[in-house]
């Protein structure tokens, strides 16, 4: 009998409602019932993570998937303020944004990214790219127990 799959809190945080669209497809085509919660700028997501305002009853999310350009704080200062946080810091980050540039890459890992992952403009390929992560998140690597 084959084991049954863990379900993780995922947090997307991303402003481009078509990315969202794409990355709820991707997690239902992938028959996994992780549960994703969405957030569309920077400061949602620290209040998300920090369980305040609206957030307050959040779960506290296995993994973050993080845009890079977001309005009201971007990617890199959520990156740099959620690993500064002992809270936190435990949370695995996955940067998945349009960008290409070295720069980028280079702050991200330096900011203790877990992954940097350019999206495809392809919409079968960002969904397979999607997949990927989540079945890797899953199936292949241990998270931190809550």
């Amino acid at each position: 009998m084959p084991p049954v799959p863990k379900v993780i809190d995922v947090l997307l945080v991303e402003d481009d409602p078509g990315d969202v669209l794409m990355t709820r497809e991707a997690f239902a085509d992938n028959k996994v019932a992780n549960r994703l919660a969405v957030v569309s700028d920077g400061v949602s997501a620290m209040e998300y993570l920090r369980k305040e305002g609206p957030y307050a009853d959040a779960p506290t999310p296995d993994l973050v998937l993080l845009d890079l350009n977001l309005p009201r704080m971007d990617g890199r200062e959520v990156l740099q303020a959620l690993k500064e946080d002992d809270e936190l810091r435990r949370i695995p980050v996955v940067v998945l944004t349009t960008s290409e540039a070295e720069e980028d890459v280079l702050r991200s890992y330096t900011l203790h990214a877990n992954a940097y992952v350019t999206k495809p403009v392809d919409f079968d390929r960002f969904i397979d790219v999607v997949r990927q992560i989540d079945e890797f998140f899953v199936s292949v690597v241990r998270l931190p127990g809550r």
